[in-house]
Order: structure tokens, then C-alpha cells, then sequence
């Protein structure tokens, strides 16, 4: 039997634009917004603009054919930018027969420069190239640009522009160097625009990406989360039939989520397990314990395997040691923990939209197979078991909005992600019970002033880093010569990009005094300031 989200057992794999057209929920038949990525850094973004306006978009390769464009029964189209030049051999090109379905088409930077080209236009290396931000002057207000004010701001990011058009286009913008800096066709239901409306430095891109989705294409705006889990129970109940499922619960939004949609759909046939592995931040698993176990009255085993993972690391200092040490004893603890479990034929997992296109089996796009995705670790191969991947779909936010549909509580909907191996890669240096807990009651502190201070929701993630080294004070008329802690705080939309985060000065101040004045053995706290790229998140 397949779970949702996955393909019959054949030799044969399925094409997965096929698959994704198989995925949509049948309320969003007739109001899909396919996005046909050429490769962009912003093509998540323009998806996730387009469905925080309530109308279902999805990612695709740009080799889609005609007749699978056609049996997506789209209410639109948008064509994403890329780093390739349209003139150059091989660049990617979509089939010349999207115009024929009919329906708006919109081209973005390298997709405007594709569509104009299939209409008979010229591009070529710009003169001036455009990077950041520019003066943008609309030159026609009509649907695409509808109130829009005649001077603006918008974001660019191209070397090669649109050169000469025939009399079927209308220009709708200009920069100073750009004569065509949004367009449209007279009789072709094209637009095109060189600057990016889906990100934040285009300040008017969410009205012209509104104006394309509801004056252009008239979608309804119908994409609700309440549709999509009433759907989603349906395909569950359907997939799983009689038999059990297991889910691997760790506390964080994800697994969470899945684990409250599953009891909704299915309810005693599933059982949760929390692996407490000693790396856990203060107070999580009670958290876990009380909100699952009392309030859903969910089956929940939760395996105390503390002293296991703890004796794995001792001595252990190497980053990518730790993760693997932690990966391997949790799938035996696992495995171990689920034997016993009669009929359980799937494993639930939390696997989201960015998940399928980064790990490159969303759908055979452009982008780069940036890293192989196993929520638990390579768990599904070893037990035997079919998968469940009800988020598979959703992006991060609308995982959270799902949350509250389900009825969890705000304090876990909203909490910042967890890393997966936990505390034993912000203990930076081998983790032991003593450091452990030094540095749950820094985080502990951290948090409390961040929440009091009303920064949680503003910020991406937050936490405390344990270093490996020592530095002298002075407390009293004493010496000291105690342990650093670092403070990470990072603003981010996607966290594959992320900038640190302007804490007040006087919020740091208290999170300061309070570490080391409460917490005995630190006599230092210091703030990371670093960016992603080039750091990391996680300091290991």
C-alpha cells in the first residue's frame, strides 16, 4: 500500500512533475499556479508569495512538456529568473506552446527575457548591468502595475536585458538604463518584468504579484489550510487503511504537526516515540510529555536513552562525530523501541516543500541536488517501512498556520527550530552531564529575556553556545577563570540565508548579568555577530 506523497513500487521511477500534478489537492484543480524554475536563488520566495495570498503555486522543472502544463489545469503561469543567458547553447527554454494554453503567463528576470525571445524579441548583454536597488518609473498603469505609484523602487539582479521589441508589446516600466523594465504582449496574455517582485526590496512587488494573480488571472484565492488537512485526512485514512503508523516525535513544529494530524486521522493507530537522549534543552520533554500524552490523549513512548548517547560521545570532539555517533545510536534506539509495535507498516516523517526540491526530488528543475534529506536518519530503509509525508507539500509557514488549525499549543507552534543532534553541537568541545546543564541554564535565561521582551516572534532563532575556552574576572574581590558563553540570534525567512539580529543594547545587557550572575561557572558572555553565508546557523 503507498502512504501520500509516494510512488508505487515499480523498477521504473515515476517522473516527479508527474508525481507533484498526482500531489495537488483536488480543491485546487483549475487554480494551480505552476512556477517553472530556470534556476533562481529567489524561486522558493515567488512560491511562497504567491501562496501567502491564499492561491496554490508549485515548483517545476522547465523541460515541463505542453501536455503536462495542460493537465495542471493552471490558472497561470509564472516563468522564475536563472543565472543563464537565453542567447547561450542549451539554456533552458520552456515549451513555445505554453502560450497556446490560454492562460497569463509572467515572466521574472530571466523569464521575461525567455518569454519575450519565444515572441519574437532581442536579448542581449546589457550596456549597464543592474544589481540592488533601482528608480523604477511606470510608463502604464493598466492591471499588471494597478496602483502602483508612477515612481518606485524595485530590485535588480540581471546582466543581460531585453533589447528590441516588435509593436505587439507595450512597455509598462523603465529604469534609467532599462527601457524595458516590464512588459506586456497585445495579443498574447504575456507580462514580463526584469526585477524581482517577490522579494522584500521591491516594495510594491507584492501589489504587481496581487495584480497578476487577481486582476490578470482571477484566481480566488481559496488555498486554506483547514482545506488542505481536511484533504490530507482523506488521502491518510485512504493510504493507511488498518494498519499502524509510527512517528518519531522530537518536540519540534514538524514532527509535531504530523504527529497531531495523523491522531486526527487516524487515532489509536498510531504510536509516537520521544527518544530523550540527554541533549534536550530544559524542560522539553515534560513539554512534549503534557502536550501529547495529556492533552491528545496520543499513544506516546517516550525511551530514556540518556546514559546510550552520552556514553557515545565522551571523549568525542569533532563536530561531524558527534552527528554520527548520534545518528547511528538513534536508529538503533529506535528500532529497538518500535519492534514490539504489531502491524506498523508506516513511518511518518516531517518532510517539507524546501526538503523535496533542495534533496532535487520535488521535480527535475535546474537547481543543484544541494543535500540528500532523511528526517530520522536513513530509518525508512532500515525498518522496511513506507512512508507518510502529509507536509511534503507545505512550506515552513504554512506548517505553522496548519499548527494552529490542529489546536497545538502557540508556545510549540512558534518555537525556533531545534538541531537535530541537540545541545551536543552548542557544546562546542566534548559534552558532558556538567556542561550540559551549565548551558540549559544559560538557554533557559536567554529565552526568558527574549520572550519578555517580545523579540521570539521577531526573530528566526535564538540560542546559547557553550565554548570551549576560558577567560579570566574578576566577582568581588576575587579572581575567576570560568567558561564563555556566545549569544546567536538570527533574523531569517528561509534559513538558507539568514542575517544576525539587532538585539536592543539594553535586552543583551540583561541576558548578560542574568547568565552570570545566575548561572555559577560563566563569567563571560559574548554576541555573535556573523552573517549566513559565510557562517553557518549552528556553530557545529
Amino acid at each position: 500500500m503507498n502512504t501520500p506523497g509516494t510512488a508505487p513500487a515499480t523498477d521504473t521511477a515515476p517522473d516527479p512533475t508527474d508525481r507533484a500534478i498526482a500531489d495537488i489537492p483536488p480543491a485546487m484543480r483549475g487554480q494551480v499556479v505552476p512556477i517553472l524554475d530556470f534556476g533562481s536563488q529567489y524561486v522558493q520566495l515567488i512560491a511562497r508569495r504567491v501562496r501567502e495570498q491564499g492561491v496554490y503555486s508549485m515548483l517545476v522543472g522547465p523541460q515541463i512538456t505542453y501536455e503536462q502544463l495542460k493537465a495542471l489545469e493552471p490558472k497561470g503561469i509564472i516563468l522564475s529568473g536563472g543565472p543563464s543567458s537565453v542567447y547561450e547553447e542549451g539554456a533552458p527554454k520552456p515549451d513555445p506552446r505554453l502560450f497556446d494554453l490560454g492562460v497569463p503567463v509572467l515572466g521574472i528576470c530571466y523569464g521575461m527575457q525567455a518569454g519575450c525571445e519565444l515572441l519574437g524579441g532581442e536579448v542581449k548583454n546589457a550596456h549597464a548591468r543592474e544589481y540592488g536597488g533601482v528608480k523604477l518609473h511606470i510608463t502604464d498603469d493598466d492591471d499588471l502595475m494597478k496602483n502602483v505609484p508612477e515612481h518606485t523602487t524595485a530590485w535588480m539582479s540581471h546582466g543581460d536585458q531585453v533589447q528590441s521589441l516588435s509593436d505587439d508589446f507595450v512597455p509598462l516600466a523603465t529604469t534609467g538604463t532599462c527601457p524595458y523594465a516590464a512588459v506586456k504582449h497585445k495579443t498574447k496574455p504575456f507580462y514580463g518584468v526584469q526585477f524581482h517582485p517577490e522579494v522584500t526590496h521591491t516594495p510594491h512587488g507584492t501589489d504587481i504579484l496581487s495584480n497578476f494573480l487577481f486582476h490578470v488571472c482571477h484566481c480566488a484565492g481559496s488555498w486554506k489550510m483547514a482545506n488542505f488537512l481536511e484533504h490530507e485526512i482523506e488521502r491518510i485514512r485512504a493510504a493507511v487503511g488498518d494498519q499502524q503508523v509510527i512517528c518519531g516525535l522530537s518536540g519540534g513544529v514538524d514532527s509535531s504537526v504530523v504527529a497531531a494530524m495523523l491522531h486526527r486521522a487516524i487515532g489509536r493507530q498510531l504510536t509516537c516515540i520521544f527518544v530523550d537522549n540527554g541533549l534536550l534543552r530544559k524542560g522539553e520533554r515534560q513539554l512534549v510529555e503534557n502536550t501529547f500524552r495529556d492533552h491528545f490523549d496520543l499513544d506516546l513512548r517516550v525511551v530514556d536513552a540518556a546514559q546510550q548517547f552520552l556514553g557515545d560521545l565522551e571523549g568525542i570532539t569533532d563536530p561531524q562525530e558527534k552527528r554520527t555517533r548520534i545518528g547511528h545510536r538513534f536508529i538503533e534506539v529506535f528500532k529497538e523501541a518500535s519492534s514490539d509495535i504489531a502491524g506498523a507498516s508506516f513511518l511518518a516523517q516531517g518532510t517539507l516543500y524546501p526538503d523535496v526540491i533542495e534533496s532535487g526530488h520535488g521535480y527535475a528543475g535546474t537547481a543543484a541536488n544541494i543535500k540528500l534529506h532523511h528526517n530520522v536518519g536513513g530509518l525508512p530503509e532500515q525498518l522496511g517501512f513506507d512512508l507518510v509525508e502529509p507536509l511534503r507539500n507545505l512550506f515552513k509557514d504554512e506548517v505553522r498556520k496548519l499548527g494552529v488549525v490542529l489546536g497545538l499549543p502557540e508556545a510549540m507552534v512558534w518555537r525556533h527550530p531545534f538541531p537535530g543532534p541537540g545541545l551536543a553541537v552548542r557544546v562546542l568541545g566534548e559534552v558532558t552531564p556538567s556542561q550540559l546543564a551549565l548551558l540549559r541554564d544559560c538557554d533557559e535565561i536567554l529565552l526568558e529575556e527574549i520572550v519578555a521582551n517580545n523579540l521570539y516572534r521577531r526573530t528566526a532563532q535564538v540560542f546559547a553556545v557553550l565554548l570551549p575556552v576560558k577567560s579570566v574576572g574578576v566577582m568581588g574581590d576575587g579572581r575567576t577563570h570560568e567558561q564563555v558563553v556566545a549569544i546567536r540570534a538570527v533574523e531569517s525567512q528561509d534559513f538558507m540565508t539568514a542575517d544576525w539580529a539587532r538585539i536592543p543594547y539594553d535586552v543583551l545587557a540583561t541576558i548578560s548579568n542574568r547568565i552570570i550572575n545566575e548561572v555559577r561557572g560563566v563569567n563571560r558572555v559574548v554576541y555573535d555577530i556573523s552573517s549566513k553565508p559565510p557562517a553557518t546557523i549552528e556553530w557545529e
